[in-house]
């Protein structure tokens, strides 16, 4: 089992756990993160950054999915899976809020593979 890479330290005005738990406060906080300096050189913010932003585009996938299957399945079924699946992003959200707090880079399947393939890389975004 390898060792969880863990924040220390500040980046900018913030701890590193605070920033990386702002990332998750929207989309907002996180395109921040992702533009300005000196949180876009911090690969702990650039993967808590990429990871909202891959949650939150996951989030828009599921609601579009969910308007075309009520159209097809009725508003009532949709209405039931719309509060689990809200439910569900919810818990998800929690758990990566508080994952980023304990300082961990706390990895979702695909979302997070891609999170840490681009918070690795040495390019950043430039405005």
């Amino acid at each position: 089992m390898h060792e969880v890479e863990r924040a220390h330290g500040n980046v900018g005005v913030l701890p590193e756990t605070i920033a990386g738990a702002l990332a998750y406060f929207t989309f907002v906080p996180a395109l921040i993160f992702l533009l300005v300096e000196p949180y876009k050189k911090n690969r702990f913010l650039r993967f808590h950054s990429f990871q909202c932003i891959g949650v939150f585009l996951a989030l828009v996938i599921a609601a579009a999915a969910m308007r075309i299957a009520a159209a097809v399945l009725g508003p009532l079924i949709i209405v039931l899976l719309a509060v689990i699946l809200g439910l569900g992003f919810f818990i998800l959200w929690l758990v990566l809020l508080v994952k980023a707090l304990q300082g961990e880079m706390f990895k979702l399947p695909l979302i997070g593979d891609y999170a840490e393939r681009r918070s690795s890389s040495e390019e950043h975004i430039v405005i």
